[in-house]
């Protein structure tokens, strides 16, 4: 699929048709509604992206669709969203991730206590978000090593569980577990509305860009990738406030 810029005619035009439908707004969180930072526990929404989504947050529905825990992003936006779904799609902030998820990863985190010796000197360490698990590398002084360690660790998964590869993060999840594109369509329903917009800038939003129905907006972050499924990108982060900006002055036209 070639993507098209989400601030050039074409993204404009589609996102002004889109408004007109009163769509839910759905977002990514990390590299996507907040800049990618070395220290996960410092990523937060810039002023100007915070005060765009609570204002049109006000009008339509406006969903964060993050792979961190739901508690773990909360704090962190700025503004509060209609929804927050965490896990990659696999926790919804009010009816929790399905305790079946919980415990089918329980036998991945015995191994990954096992194997502590071999992680920790490598740089590599473990976040638990109950429904899935992300092995982050990026903090590590030797990528070399510590790629090598994970794939130590990866090389016996138990039975239904898979993994996927993020930006420096591989994420553990189990097979079948809901994923963003399952959310976005769950949202959708729930606020019973016909069209949606959606932006994210990793794999795990691939699933999100598939489930798309035409005439909805789906925006990669960062840099182009020819087989993303999305049909328009923002070339950084940065240029997330002047699409909301955009975003917001075709809502009010209507």
């Amino acid at each position: 699929m070639h993507a098209r810029h989400l601030l050039g005619p074409d993204g404009q035009q589609a996102l002004s048709r889109l408004m007109q439908q009163r769509p839910l707004l759905a977002f990514d969180f990390d590299g996507t509604l907040a800049p990618i930072v070395m220290h996960p526990d410092e990523a937060r929404v810039p002023p100007d992206v915070a005060r765009a989504l609570a204002e049109l947050a006000v009008r339509l529905p406006v969903a964060v669709i993050t792979g961190r825990q739901v508690l773990d992003v909360r704090h962190r936006l700025g503004f509060q969203p209609t929804h927050i779904v965490g896990n990659h799609g696999a926790e919804d902030e009010f009816d929790g991730p399905d305790p079946a998820l919980v415990l089918a990863l329980q036998p991945f985190r015995e191994r990954a206590e096992r194997m502590a010796s071999r992680l920790d000197p490598a740089g590599v360490s473990l976040e638990d978000k109950g429904a899935s698990l992300a092995i982050h590398y990026r903090l590590a002084p030797n990528p070399v090593e510590a790629r090598a360690a994970i794939e130590d660790l990866l090389r016996e998964l138990p039975p239904g569980v898979i993994t996927e590869p993020g930006k420096q993060v591989v994420n553990v999840l189990v097979q079948g577990a809901p994923d963003k594109g399952d959310a976005l369509t769950r949202l959708c329903r729930r606020y019973g509305v016909n069209a949606a917009f959606y932006a994210g800038d990793d794999t795990n939003d691939e699933p999100a860009f598939l489930r798309a129905a035409p005439g909805w907006v789906t925006t990669r972050v960062g840099p182009r990738l020819d087989d993303s499924q999305a049909g328009f990108f923002l070339q950084e982060q940065a240029e997330m406030a002047q699409a909301l900006q955009f975003m917001r002055q075709a809502l009010l036209a209507t």
